[in-house]
């Protein structure tokens, strides 16, 4: 869930606060009620991308494949890796907020609850349909819960908390870590496809596009907070 660097107009607003610094900051009953929309919404937006099966996300790629040899679904899939990702965090020192355990669990119980519902098309136009407006709501999705600005998802985390270690690149970071998950994802038989470039290609102008319009503005944080009053504008590459 990372979108491309923000405008410096919308990386001006993005507070870098602590777990507890994110709750008090002001706003809380608008940016719960944003965030869970928004992780809801990216869990059916994944679900539509496999409805649509011609391609999935990168990070989609590897559950898809794991599922073919485990007995649990997609959205389990979903939440394991999230939690798998999470002990990665510990050796980068990152600190999970709501936000972050929260994106753990909706977003899979999202994509199984909206697999559930629905049956996959056969038409390749419905198909197409169905990959196009999932890519577009994943973007909606992703703007909503990080404007909220209630703690990065997962693999984001694991995304900046490796750059800050490695002194690499936040681009750089993402594109390695990607390109693995890929293939790890396509070793298990995992879906890759026109969607995955079409998603890879879209999703951060497509969310920082929207970006401006969820965007929560919170106060500086102070420096006894922890935070950085300058958020770094690659954060969200």
């Amino acid at each position: 869930m990372s979108i491309a660097a923000p405008t410096p107009r919308v990386a001006a607003q993005l507070a870098d606060l602590g777990p507890i610094a994110q709750l008090r900051a002001g706003r809380l009953p608008r940016r719960l009620v944003q965030l869970y929309v928004g992780l809801w919404l990216y869990g059916v937006s994944l679900a539509l991308m496999v409805l649509g099966d011609i391609g999935l996300a990168p990070w989609d790629v590897l559950h898809s494949g794991f599922i073919r040899h485990v007995p649990i679904t997609l959205g389990q899939a979903v939440v394991l890796f999230s939690f798998v990702v999470l002990v990665l965090w510990i050796p980068l020192r990152e600190k999970p907020g709501l936000g972050t355990i929260s994106n753990a669990v909706v977003v899979g119980l999202a994509a199984d609850a909206t697999l559930a519902m629905f049956d996959a098309p056969d038409g390749i136009l419905a198909r197409v349909a169905l990959m196009a407006g999932g890519i577009v709501l994943c973007g909606l999705a992703t703007a909503l819960y990080i404007g909220a600005q209630l703690g990065r998802g997962p693999r984001d985390g694991l995304m900046t908390g490796l750059a800050r270690r490695t002194g690499l690149s936040i681009r750089l970071v993402r594109t390695v870590l990607e390109v693995t998950v890929v293939a790890v994802g396509l070793a298990l038989g995992g879906i890759l496809g026109v969607g995955t470039v079409a998603y890879a290609l879209t999703i951060g102008p497509i969310a920082q596009w929207m970006m401006p319009w969820f965007l929560v503005e919170l106060p500086a944080p102070a420096p006894s907070l922890g935070g950085n009053p300058e958020p770094d504008p690659d954060l969200l590459s």
